[in-house]
């Protein structure tokens, strides 16, 4: 796949982003929180990882920048839910870039 047909799929920077935001092992299983919740607050990540909601809100703040969750504010509080359309782009622009890299 050309240049061309690849950023048709995804930025090069949106690509780079979201595999930044992957490559965190904190973040990723945050991102598992999320995605088997469906739908969760800060308040309630932050409950199960031993570190402190400043950081949760960090990584939070990261992913939902990657484009891979989206934030629902309900007053003062923030509900995280995942974005699959996201994550199918991703898959695919990742498998497109191995495949021209990879002798299969």
């Amino acid at each position: 796949m050309s240049n061309a047909s690849r950023n048709a799929l995804m930025k090069e920077s949106e690509f780079s982003r979201i595999a930044k935001a992957l490559a965190d092992p904190r973040r990723f299983e945050i991102l598992k929180v999320i995605i088997d919740a469906g739908e969760i607050s800060c308040g309630e990540v932050a409950a199960r990882f031993p570190v402190s909601q400043s950081t949760i809100s960090h990584h939070l703040r990261l992913l939902t920048e990657a484009g891979l969750v989206r934030v629902r504010r309900e007053g003062q509080f923030g509900y995280f839910s995942p974005k699959p359309a996201t994550f199918e782009k991703y898959i695919e622009a990742l498998g497109s870039n191995l495949r021209e890299r990879v002798p299969m």
